[in-house]
Parts: C-alpha cells; structure tokens; sequence
C-alpha cells in the first residue's frame, strides 16, 4: 500500500463527505493504492454514522471510534498504530488542509529521503489576534527550545516514513511535538513544505486559547524527557552538587570567620549564611536523592524501548543457529 492518510476528527459531520470525495479524487488520479483511517475522537454528533456509510460504499475507508473524547494525541497514536502504508499522511478533519498537497508529500517522503515531512501554513486565514500572534510566539518557542527549525510545528498536514510513526510514541498533548519526537528517536532528516491554508468552512474550531498555555507546558515536558529521560541523574546529580557546594561553601567560610578572623562575632546561628548555607545543601541533597530514585525507576523499567532497529542482516538465520 503507498499511503495511509490518517484524519482524526471530533464533531465534523458537515465536512466528512466533502473531505472524503476530495482525497479519493487525488488518489484516483496518482493511481495511489491507499486508505483512509478515520479517527473519531468521541463525536456527539453523526460523524460515526457517516464514516460507517463512507466505509460501506468504499472499502479503502476504515474508521476507529472512541468511547469518549480522549484528545488528537490519542487519535494519532491509534491512528499510526493502525496504519498500513509505506507513507502515512495526517490532516484534519475540516478542510482546512488541502488534499491536492498530498501527492507531493508523498513524492518528498518516497522519493527525496525525508524522513518527516511537515507542513507550513504561511498565510493563514485564522483570526489574528486569538490564532496567528500566539502561535507565531509558539513556534518560535519551540524552535528555541527543541532545535527543529520548523516555522509551523502544530500544522495538521504532515507526512511520514512509516517506520516514523511505527516507532515514537504519541502522548498526552504531544501531537505538536512530534518532529521533536521523531528527531529524539533518531529520524533526523525532517522538511518543510509550504501548503494552501484554507478557511473554515463548517463549523467552529474545537480548540481555545488554552492550547497554546497547555503547548509551552508540553514543550517543556518534552524536552526534559528527550533530554533527560533516561538519565536524570545528569540534571538532578549535577544540580544537586551544584547546590550542595553553595551551601559547603557558606558553611567553611562561616567557620574559618568565627575561628580565626572574627571570634568575637555574634553566633554563626544568627548569621543569615548560616541559613543560606542550611537551605543549599538540604535542597542538593534532595536534589541528588531524586535523581539516584529517578535512575532506579529508569532501570527498573524493563518495558521500555531504549533504542530503534532500522534493520537487521542475517540475524534471523543465527538465532535459529543457537537455538538448534
């Protein structure tokens, strides 16, 4: 199968058939062998009923519903965990990315090398003040933050290698992180594509200012864990020693000054560095202890991926060796 293009949606009964009718009009004309995975993030409204009726006339279209709305981070991750094409496309569910873009993607995963491949929105037609300002600042921020220069991390038309979303887990709010995520896995070779913005046609958008507070959490959240996920103790050790030198520090000096200098002074106890020093080297010791326990639960974490296997020569055939 060439693409999987993979939709997740909440409350978007207006556009489902418009959208539907658009892709497979591209598709038919590249001749793609393909499929449409809709994601129903938990829809009050008829969106399921119309994915069923657009699956029943179209065996390409597959849809996946949830029981509630569990967010577009969960969409994706169940979306990409059911993807079956060699390049798996994302976009939105209200028209607002255009189909006619996807045979590029396409030719930019498959035949140019790319890894991931993400979308920008250039020219947006999104309120200016409530949309555009706060995520110019955002996408600035995270380019700052996560060193993937991108202009529009959080743009919904996206394209990827399927052994991307095979291997990066897709958490919590993370779906605007995820070049950071495959970047971190070890897929560095990420572009950037100028695509046609359009405005809404149905409907209101289901997300709010708060996206953006939520976003710059999540953007510090991901780089500690990319950073320093699998291995604390190089940021709480390091601090924890750091403070704790303060504090010793204080600590000699207001010895050596009572001993030698000022032994007439008043007592070390009613010295504010007394205090400083108390407090820096409570607070580093507290420091080291969270991240002896932090690399005590990494290691502990038998589960977990450490690393990602792009291929394997003949290691099949050996183990059958040492088996036998």
């Amino acid at each position: 199968m060439n693409l999987s293009v993979v939709i997740p949606l909440l409350n978007e009964e207006e556009s489902l058939k418009e959208l539907h009718d658009w892709i497979v009009a591209v598709m038919q004309s590249n001749r793609f062998l393909y499929e449409i995975l809709f994601i129903d993030d938990g829809s009050t409204d008829a969106s399921w009923a119309i994915i069923s009726e657009l699956s029943a006339n179209n065996p390409n279209v597959k849809g996946i519903r949830f029981a509630k709305n569990f967010g577009k981070s969960q969409a994706l991750h169940a979306g990409f965990k059911a993807a079956q094409g060699d390049v798996v496309i994302t976009m939105d569910a209200d028209l607002q990315d255009n189909p006619e873009e996807i045979p590029e993607l396409y030719d930019l995963i498959q035949n140019q090398g790319y890894d991931l491949v993400s979308g920008w929105k250039k020219k947006r037609y999104d309120s200016v003040i409530t949309k555009n300002i706060p995520s110019k600042l955002f996408n600035w921020a995270a380019r700052r933050t996560s060193g993937v220069k991108l202009n529009d991390f959080n743009c919904g038309l996206k394209a990827y290698k399927k052994t991307v979303i095979k291997n990066i887990e897709v958490r919590g709010e993370m779906h605007r992180y995820i070049p950071v995520l495959a970047k971190s896995a070890g897929f560095g070779n990420i572009g950037e594509k100028i695509v046609q913005h359009q405005a809404r046609k149905y409907g209101k958008t289901k997300f709010g200012m708060e996206r953006f507070i939520n976003g710059f959490l999540d953007l510090i959240t991901i780089w500690f864990v990319s950073k320093f996920g699998r291995r604390p103790m190089h940021l709480f050790g390091a601090l924890g020693v750091l403070m704790f030198i303060i504090g010793f520090g204080f600590a000699l000096y207001l010895g050596v000054d009572k001993l030698f200098i000022n032994p007439t002074a008043r007592l070390i106890t009613e010295r504010p560095e007394f205090f400083i020093s108390l407090t820096s080297m409570i607070i580093g010791t507290q420091l080291f202890l969270a991240g002896f326990l932090g690399e005590i639960m990494v290691r502990s974490r038998k589960d977990e991926k450490r690393y990602n296997i792009l291929e394997e020569l003949n290691l099949a055939q050996e183990h059958e060796q040492y088996s036998s």
